[in-house]
C-alpha cells in the first residue's frame, strides 16, 4: 500500500505522486520578484512616464512604509507578478500601455523590450531564490517513501531546471515542468495532465502542494491539495476562484507535512 501524507490532522491515503509548485512553495522568491517588478516598471516609465502607479498596482507591489529604504516594496503573494506566468504578465501590462494610446502590437513590443532589459539587469534567478525552510527535508522523506515527485511552475522551463540544479534538488524529481509555447499558463487544462503522463501516474493518485488559487485549481481532479503560505514574508490566505470539492488543507510551513508508512 502507498504511504499516506499527513498535514494538520488531515490524511491523504494511497498517494503515488506529489506535485509541487516552485515559487513561494519550494523557493523563497518575494525579494527577487520585488526587484524584478521594480526594474520592469523603471524600464516602462522611461518610455511612458505616467504609467508607474498602474503597473506597480497590477504587479501587486506595494511600497513598504516600514522600511528605511524608500525604494523597498512588498509583494502580494496572490498578485500578477507572484502568480502569473511571463506571458500573463506581458499581456496584462500591455493592456495598460495600450490604454495610453499605443496600438496593441506596439504595446506588446514595448512591454517585451522592457521585460528583456529588466532581465538583463538582474543576476541569475536561481541563486537568489533559495529553498524555503523544510523543503529539502520534506523532499527527502517523500523520496524515501518511494513516491514520485514533480515540480510544476508558471516560471520558464529553464528557470525550473536551474532552480533544481542550483540547489541540488534535481535528483528528487522525476518531472520538472515550466510553462512553454504549448502550455503558456499553468492553468491550461493539459498542464497537469502532461506532468502525470511524465510521472506515469493517474491524477487521482496525485497530491498537489502549492501556494496559490492557480495551484488549487489544477488539483481539481487529483487526490487533494495542501496550500502552504509560509514561503512569503506577507501573511495571506489562499482564496479559491472556483468551487473546490477535493480534500484540501492549509499549512503555514512545509514542516507541518509528514509521511506515514
Amino acid at each position: 500500500m502507498s504511504p499516506a501524507i499527513c498535514c494538520n490532522g488531515v490524511q491523504f491515503a494511497n498517494i503515488q505522486a506529489v506535485i509541487f509548485d516552485k515559487d513561494g512553495t519550494l523557493a523563497q522568491v518575494d525579494t527577487f520578484l520585488g526587484q524584478l517588478g521594480q526594474l520592469r516598471c523603471q524600464q516602462l516609465v522611461r518610455l511612458i512616464p505616467d504609467i508607474q502607479t498602474s503597473v506597480l498596482d497590477s504587479f501587486g507591489l506595494t511600497h513598504d512604509a516600514g522600511s528605511v529604504h524608500s525604494s523597498t516594496y512588498s509583494i502580494d503573494p496572490a498578485g500578477l507578478l507572484a502568480v502569473g506566468s511571463r506571458f500573463e504578465n506581458v499581456v496584462a501590462i500591455a493592456a495598460h500601455v495600450a490604454a495610453t494610446g499605443r496600438g496593441w502590437l506596439e504595446a506588446l513590443d514595448i512591454v517585451e523590450t522592457a521585460f528583456f532589459n529588466a532581465d538583463q539587469a538582474l543576476p541569475l534567478k536561481a541563486p537568489l531564490t533559495p529553498p524555503v525552510p523544510g523543503a529539502r527535508e520534506l523532499l527527502a522523506q517523500l523520496k524515501a517513501a518511494q513516491l514520485k515527485l514533480g515540480l510544476l511552475s508558471s516560471d520558464t522551463q529553464t528557470h525550473v531546471e536551474s532552480f533544481a540544479e542550483t540547489h541540488q534538488l534535481a535528483s528528487y524529481f522525476s518531472c520538472l515542468q515550466g510553462v512553454s509555447q504549448a502550455f503558456p499558463v499553468k492553468t491550461h487544462p493539459q498542464f497537469l495532465a502532461q506532468a502525470c503522463r511524465t510521472l506515469q501516474v493517474d491524477p487521482t493518485k496525485v497530491l498537489v502542494i502549492g501556494d496559490s488559487a492557480a495551484d488549487q485549481s489544477i488539483a481539481a481532479h487529483t487526490a487533494g491539495f495542501i496550500g502552504v503560505t509560509g514561503g512569503w514574508s506577507r501573511s495571506f490566505e489562499i482564496i479559491p476562484t472556483v468551487p473546490f470539492l477535493k480534500p484540501q488543507i492549509a499549512a503555514t510551513s512545509l514542516h507541518q507535512i509528514t509521511v506515514k508508512a
